[in-house]
């Protein structure tokens, strides 16, 4: 994997004010680091123990900013130490860049994943049926559904349409309904970071990257910031029942995260966000290369309607909250025989990139062979307060 701060940092890493997390050998717990040009710098007694706690500050960027810290070593250097098949146990390397905050997602925000969730549905998690359904009713819904507004008097008259036609279907309900699909990723601690192995479960044999916008959120529903993530997705379990969500979606290593969190200031704000083209591309060990693009001008719902939507009077987060935005990628190119479509074989490569953002990579394994997660809030808490951090 390439690495390097050249590969990863965004387009303007000098206006950019990043956070991110390392793991700390000596101390055997995490740090809070931001990035000042090719040095990683620790901030956890300067500015605050956890990532959490920066998110809830007045002004977040200006905290990291003002901050002097503790320089750690080369940014090349770490991220080089990041991938688990060249690093050094003694010597750090890169998380997540979040901790204490909920890890929450939303879903079919984008058209095209909207209707590869019908077809998946209609396929009953069957990729071999999956190409047929997808030429019977890919485009003619396409075309009714591309441009409404959800919840809109308009979508509203399509759905009757659709009822009528027969044609109706959950994940229609959310796309372009009221109510946006809000679901819970994964547990605080459990995201994996830049370099390390994402898990696909060994039970699925049609399973696809996500890669998505993630939002960083304060207690009081401020969006502080935004990083690239890999919502790992198994097609085929989701396929069979929406009720199996949890099982295709929260496993060992199935949340990636990164590179860094980069804090919204005068210089990158949320329509940065609206605005952000993110890409893909996944290389094989097979020989197989797949890029793909997905642009968040496309969404469905505004940004800050679906962060509305998933906290407010009714459901509160004391730590804080990240939120996937979805994605418009899906991909059907076919993976070996015609018509089998794709999925993910151990060994691949996965690169999400945005300009401002940077590339988050990780390789696919399965979840059964990632290393388990075994570092929660209870061992976050007596390591900082070991350290004198609490």
């Amino acid at each position: 994997m390439d690495l390097s701060s050249a590969a990863i940092l965004p387009d303007d890493p000098a206006e950019a004010c990043l956070l991110g997390r390392v793991w700390l050998p000596e101390a055997e717990g995490p740090a809070v680091v931001t990035v000042r040009g090719n040095e990683v710098v620790d901030i956890t007694e300067r500015a605050a123990p956890t990532v959490r706690d920066v998110c809830e500050a007045d002004e977040p960027a200006a905290l990291v900013r003002g901050v002097e810290g503790r320089g750690l070593g080369s940014l090349d250097a770490i991220l080089a130490n990041s991938d688990p098949a060249r690093r050094d146990p003694d010597r750090p390397w890169f998380l997540a860049p979040v901790d204490l905050q909920a890890v929450k997602a939303a879903g079919v925000t984008f058209v095209r994943s909207m209707l590869e969730r019908v077809i998946e549905e209609q396929a009953r998690g069957s990729r071999e049926r999956a190409e047929a359904i997808r030429a019977e009713i890919g485009d003619a819904l396409g075309r009714d559904l591309r441009g409404i507004r959800p919840g809109s008097p308009e979508a509203a008259r399509v759905k009757d349409i659709l009822v009528a036609k027969g044609a109706w279907s959950q994940y229609l309900e959310v796309g372009i309904g009221p109510d946006a699909e809000v679901f819970t990723k994964a547990q605080p601690l459990s995201p994996v970071g830049i370099g390390a192995g994402v898990g696909v479960h060994p039970v699925s044999h049609w399973n696809n990257p996500e890669p998505e916008v993630v939002l960083a959120v304060s207690s009081a529903g401020r969006v502080v910031g935004a990083m690239l993530g890999n919502d790992v997705n198994l097609r085929d379990v989701e396929g069979r029942s929406a009720l199996l969500l949890g099982k295709a979606k929260d496993n060992n290593a199935s949340c990636a995260l990164g590179p860094f969190l980069r804090l919204f200031d005068e210089d990158f704000g949320l329509d940065d966000v609206r605005h952000a083209e993110v890409t893909l591309e996944v290389a094989g060990d097979d020989g197989f290369r797949m890029v793909g693009r997905s642009n968040m001008v496309e969404i469905s719902r505004d940004p800050a309607d679906i962060v509305a939507q998933t906290i407010g009077a009714n459901h509160q987060y004391p730590d804080g909250f990240v939120l996937f935005l979805g994605t418009m990628f899906a991909p059907v190119e076919d993976r070996g025989a015609p018509g089998m479509g794709f999925t993910h074989r151990p060994g691949d490569e996965v690169r999400i990139h945005a300009a401002r953002l940077g590339t988050l990579v990780n390789r696919v394994d399965r979840t059964d062979r990632c290393p388990p997660w075994t570092f929660g809030v209870s061992h976050l808490m007596r390591n900082l307060a070991a350290r004198g951090l609490l």
